[in-house]
């Protein structure tokens, strides 16, 4: 692979992460056959919750921040463990918030920024079309990719922090415009009504393209918050890192001589039947990924002085949270005995361990994640239905 002088100079650096920085990247490259490293405008650090990497990761990120490691580009954090404000209120046990701010403290030493989202594009991160970025988190790529029209591969955790040390990543996959091909197209016919049906939709084609790239044509309308959903569920029932919806992502001509699926109602019903069951939910969360400030205000709408018989998180950055306190939105949910946290979610928050057992949502990729990860059975349907069915 070629180096430039500058890179050439962080191999020999006499600081020693950025040496073990460019020797992981160089490695990496050399795997996948790239030619050379490319610069990059941000990075974003997944696996970052204490419940995700355990001792062995808090102490590679300690080691790391040890050795001299310092962010070179603009560098968020996929979510945490817990809401280091409101751990205690939600039941996160003492031990587990100590070593979840033994990470963020290591993180914080990086000069990483501590936003803890996986929406970074919601919280001031957000990169140009064509752009080149480093990101890990699944459905933080699959946006930057679809609907932005930057360019990234999904990093795993460490090669994540050595782009935003060196400021580089290996130009393979998705950074190359002969990669971003489409593979898939995808007739729908199903009626879409609400930001579950999409989600739901996602989770079926990712589990029949795997790491493939579909090309959508028969959405006729999706906000932002519905390709959120979409590229969310793809990247979790599948690997799907890219996607293309007609008319409404970044421009793409309809593939041909590609593999085509077609799903109607049928398939959207069977894809509830699997995601969901019958059991009464005694957690109910929106916010996977992280939800955006008009969710939070129609959820706010909703339990307007009305109390609720069962827990309801709403879970967000921290930057969505300020602005949804300043609108009298978080207020409103708390009246009514939800919760607004910010740095976590119901995958990565140690909800086993905190006497939950069934968990309400309408993201697909956490219901494809919770049985899993959480040991959570699941009740996945659209956002009205679920706060409907815990107001007391």
């Amino acid at each position: 692979m070629h180096l430039t002088t500058e890179e050439e100079a962080l191999l020999d650096s006499s600081n020693p992460a950025e040496r073990k920085a460019m020797n992981l990247l160089v490695e990496l490259g050399d795997i996948y056959g790239a030619d050379r490293l490319v610069e990059i405008g941000s990075a974003q650090a997944s696996g970052i919750s204490y419940k995700s990497i355990g001792d062995p990761g808090v102490q590679f990120l300690e080691s790391f921040a040890e050795e001299g490691a310092k962010a070179s580009v603009p560098t968020f954090t996929n979510p945490a463990g817990m809401d280091f404000e409101q751990y205690e209120a939600v039941g996160v046990d003492e031990s587990f918030a100590q070593n979840q701010r033994r990470i963020r403290d290591a993180l914080d030493a990086m000069g990483i920024t501590l936003s803890f989202t996986c929406t970074p594009y919601l919280a001031g991160n957000l990169p140009r079309a064509g752009e080149h970025v480093a990101w890990a988190e699944s459905s933080a790529v699959s946006f930057a990719n679809s609907v932005i029209g930057a360019k990234t591969n999904r990093e795993g955790g460490p090669s994540a922090i050595a782009a935003a040390i060196t400021g580089r990543t290996p130009e393979h996959g998705l950074h190359l415009d002969h990669n971003r091909r489409p593979t898939h197209r995808v007739r729908v016919d199903a009626d879409l009504d609400s930001t579950a049906d999409i989600a739901a939709l996602g989770s079926w084609v990712g589990r029949r393209v795997e790491d493939g790239i579909p090309y959508f044509s028969g959405i006729e309308a999706a906000d932002t918050d519905d390709l959120k959903a979409l590229g969310a569920a793809m990247a979790a029932s599948g690997a799907v890192a890219l996607y293309y919806v007609e008319d409404l992502t970044t421009d793409r001509d309809p593939p041909t001589g590609v593999e085509s699926l077609s799903v109607g109602d049928a398939e959207l019903d069977n894809e509830y039947d699997r995601l969901r069951t019958d059991a009464d939910p005694d957690l109910v969360v929106i916010g996977c990924p992280h939800a955006s400030p008009a969710e939070i205000a129609e959820i706010a709408a909703r339990v307007d002085g009305e109390s609720l018989d069962a827990d309801l998180w709403v879970c967000t950055s921290a930057a969505v949270r300020a602005q949804a306190e300043r609108n009298g939105h978080v207020a409103t949910i708390e009246a009514a005995g939800g919760s607004v946290l910010a740095d976590t979610c119901n995958v990565v928050a140690p909800i086993e361990a905190m006497d939950y057992a069934v968990t309400a949502t309408d993201s697909a990729k956490a219901a494809n994640y919770l049985p899993g990860f959480c040991e959570q059975t699941v009740v996945f349907d659209d956002r009205a239905s679920l706060i409907e069915g815990v107001l007391a």
